[in-house]
């Protein structure tokens, strides 16, 4: 009598592998060589305090330096000059009155620069609201606002380099007559623009600035691995709240410059 063939046996699935979590650290430097991971790691930890806390450091750097090298008065004198209406006011003032505006611009200046990346983080906490309602409302993704406010943050990280090119360049003995924290190093076409020939294009040419593009690049990368959305989405909800906004911030500078 012949043997009953036994049934083939199924090979037993092999589980994909699993992603080690990730240091801060190496979410940061991941950041920049290879954003998918950092990214998709947000997703087990949505912790933010690195990047933010490497920001605060360069910046208070920045500031440091810059205070040393050109001196807040005159980094104040050059950011005036993307205001005509009040560079204008203040030139009608008497002398004396003239000379005590100044010295507490630069005192405003000095003190307004030290304290810029809690008003920075404060914008930050705005925009992961506006993706958070944007992504989740709208386009039905599943991401929570802390994430969307990791995300935020890590894909800032393209400025910290922007920063140190400016600390570079200061000490490189850069001319203090063109130092503005705005708008610091050429990275950007408002960079060789005059702002007096019209404030709102040099607010849309300082904005096509390259550290800010690749920042948006990477927020749309981002939610793509998080939220799970196809890539176009993700990349016209980022590119179009900063369309809007940049265009909202030019006019409204305009308007009142």
């Amino acid at each position: 009598m012949a043997a009953t063939p036994l049934p083939p046996v199924a090979p037993t699935p092999v589980p994909p592998p699993v992603e080690p979590p990730m240091s801060e650290g190496a979410r940061i430097v991941n950041t920049f060589i290879a954003p998918s991971r950092t990214f998709t790691d947000l997703r087990r930890n949505a912790k933010w305090w690195g990047p933010f806390l490497l920001m605060v450091i360069v910046s208070t750097v920045l500031v440091y330096t810059a205070g040393q090298k050109v001196g807040f008065r005159k980094i104040m004198e050059n950011q005036m000059q993307s205001q005509p209406k009040a560079q204008e006011r203040l030139e009608r003032l008497p002398a004396d009155q003239r000379e005590q505006q100044m010295e507490q611009g630069a005192k405003v200046t000095g003190m307004f620069s030290y304290i810029f990346p809690v008003l920075l983080l404060m914008i930050w906490l705005l925009l992961a609201l506006f993706f958070l309602g944007s992504f989740r409302f709208v386009v039905g993704a599943d991401v929570s606002y802390k994430v969307c406010l990791a995300i935020v943050i890590y894909a800032a990280l393209p400025l910290t380099l922007k920063t140190i090119l400016s600390i570079v360049s200061l000490l490189a003995g850069i001319s203090p007559d063109s130092f503005t924290f705005q708008n610091p190093v050429a990275t950007n076409p408002g960079y060789f623009m005059n702002p007096t020939d019209g404030v709102f294009l040099y607010s849309l040419g300082t904005a096509l600035d390259v550290f800010t593009i690749w920042t948006l690049v990477l927020t749309a990368i981002g939610f793509t691995c998080v939220a799970k959305i196809k890539t176009g989405t993700a990349y016209a909800v980022v590119f179009g709240w900063w369309l809007v906004l940049t265009v909202g911030i030019a006019a409204i500078g305009a308007a009142f410059s």
